[in-house]
């Protein structure tokens, strides 16, 4: 396992999420069905209180939030495949008055599948209100407003373009905040991830 790997992995063994563990440090360790349980993106989960199976509350607002769905498994093994190939894929982000438009590709067939699958996830997961949220402070925003943003998707052949508006400013702020994260996620794979793990935790930024 590369070095990345276990350091992410021993952050996320700390959060108190095994789940996150096993698809992270073994790809096939959790299949679909062995869990009910990360937008528009990268994702409701783990409210005060926790919800059901999951460890209970992790410190911090951007504490990682873990709904069990029956979607959940497929997720994280999409958000880590695409973690590890961060340097295949090209993203382009412009800011508009009312939101976003993102343009986020590979020239690699299988993760160009890859985006659109979790493009098309992740706006699922907005329009059911089923959040699927690792350490992000803004997707909790989002999710409590989704009946305020309007989301349109266009597939290419190497990958997905989204576009995203609202006519509420303290959305759109969260949109196009959102976007910075996801950016930072696809410039810096793993070691982006783990930097927001450590916020979460309330320490200071991994080196």
């Amino acid at each position: 396992m590369k070095r990345s790997s276990k350091i992410a992995v021993a952050i996320l063994a700390t959060l108190g999420l095994g789940a996150a563990v096993a698809v992270f440090a073994h790809p096939g360790a959790v299949g679909p069905g062995m869990m009910h349980g990360m937008g528009p993106g990268m994702m409701r989960g783990m409210a005060p209180g926790a919800a059901a199976g999951s460890q209970g509350p992790i410190g911090g607002p951007m504490a990682g939030r873990v709904q069990h769905d029956e979607a959940f498994a497929a997720d994280m093994h999409l958000v880590r495949d695409m973690l590890f190939s961060h340097d295949r894929i090209k993203r382009t982000v412009t800011n508009l008055p009312d939101g976003i438009k993102t343009v986020t590709e590979s020239d690699d067939p299988q993760v160009a599948q890859r985006i659109q699958t979790h493009v098309a996830s992740m706006v699922q997961r907005l329009n059911d209100g089923k959040e699927f949220n690792l350490f992000s402070k803004t997707i909790p925003v989002l999710f409590e407003n989704k009946d305020k943003i309007k989301t349109t998707v266009e597939t290419t052949d190497k990958g997905s373009i989204v576009t995203q508006t609202s006519s509420d400013a303290k959305v759109v702020a969260a949109l196009q905040e959102h976007a910075t994260e996801v950016d930072e996620l696809v410039r810096e794979g793993m070691v982006a991830m783990m930097r927001n793990a450590r916020a979460a935790m309330g320490g200071g930024p991994v080196r």
